[in-house]
């Protein structure tokens, strides 16, 4: 088994001590991932994965991001960020983990994989770090999606208004249902119902899920707003086109999930990335996948699909 080291480093919000984790290959190693999670969970969930790319001589790296894990100095400050606009130190966070993993093993090619509201963040840095990070070999947006301005300008009014009268801190259950729109409906959102979750087919998965402390939390208004606002800079032409053009974009996503309106709104996402230049696109979607597709049924196809891709670009 491959080795595995934990360690931090001060995130960009001056409150919260960022948990890292790394796991190495037992041979020397041939090229690094990144992986950035999603709301709601935390890194370690991707060890699987994670032990699958050590096997092929890739070191793996990710942290928690604030409010999120181990990132946080008790329990009750889960889904609790301490910022007004988080996703900017989400951004930083993920910029300052590249550089401190990229000095470390600089010669090697070094991949990107954002998972859910970790897609929306890395789409964001891929914008707003362009040159700090221009040494990346590709990127995987996983489990991503494309909301109507109009949506996403509502909920960010929902989001102030409600925080105005009840603080950032306060934690709203309306905010959380109202997120599943249309598309989560044939769905269980709750983890009543494990084989009809909207998470994945694999109902022991499901299960773990919901009786994991890290993963049951609910969102403040204030990290809410962070993931509402990081949709909303990544809808914009104009943003995606600060991107590094030739950099390889591997968008990927289950064919049902919800998230990315059952493969809809991730076409439109990669649409977007072809409007702003991008000039080496590629999708891919898994037919009755739902949304973590690195926790399907059919999880050792996806898992060699990314590695091949990733091998592919370097």
């Amino acid at each position: 088994m491959s080795d595995k080291e934990v360690y931090t480093f001060q995130s960009a919000d001056g409150v919260s001590t960022i948990h890292c984790v790394k796991w190495l290959p037992e041979k020397e190693p041939k090229a690094v991932l990144q992986i950035v999670h999603g709301m709601v969970e935390y890194i370690e969930r991707y060890e699987p994965f994670a032990r699958y790319l050590t096997g092929q001589g890739f070191v793996v790296v990710g942290h928690d991001h604030i409010g999120h894990g181990e990132s946080v100095s008790d329990p009750s400050e889960l889904g609790v960020v301490h910022v007004k606009h988080p996703s900017d130190v989400m951004v930083e966070d993920i910029c300052t983990h590249y550089q401190k993993t990229k000095a470390a093993y600089g010669s090697l090619p070094y991949f990107i994989l954002g998972h859910s509201m970790g897609s929306y963040m890395t789409r964001k840095c891929l914008c707003e770090k362009a040159k700090e990070m221009d040494g990346l070999s590709g990127a995987i947006i996983m489990g991503t999606g494309t909301e109507p301005d109009m949506t996403i300008n509502a909920g960010l009014a929902i989001i102030n208004l409600l925080s105005f009268f009840r603080s950032d801190n306060y934690r709203s259950t309306f905010v959380r249902d109202t997120t599943y729109g249309a598309p989560y409906k044939q769905y269980d959102c709750y983890g009543k119902d494990p084989k009809n979750s909207w998470l994945t087919k694999d109902e022991e998965i499901v299960k773990k899920y919901y009786a994991d402390p890290k993963c049951t939390f609910l969102f403040t208004l204030g990290a809410y707003r962070g993931l509402v606002e990081s949709t909303k800079y990544d809808n914009n032409v104009k943003n995606i086109a600060k991107m590094k053009k030739d950099l390889p974009v591997f968008f990927v996503s289950g064919a049902a999930d919800p998230v990315g309106n059952m493969g809809k709104g991730v076409q439109e996402a990669y649409d977007k990335f072809k409007s702003a230049g991008m000039q080496d696109l590629s999708i891919k979607l898994y037919e009755n996948d739902r949304h973590e597709i690195l926790n399907e049924l059919d999880r050792e196809t996806v898992y060699d699909d990314l590695y091949r891709w990733m091998c592919s670009k370097m």
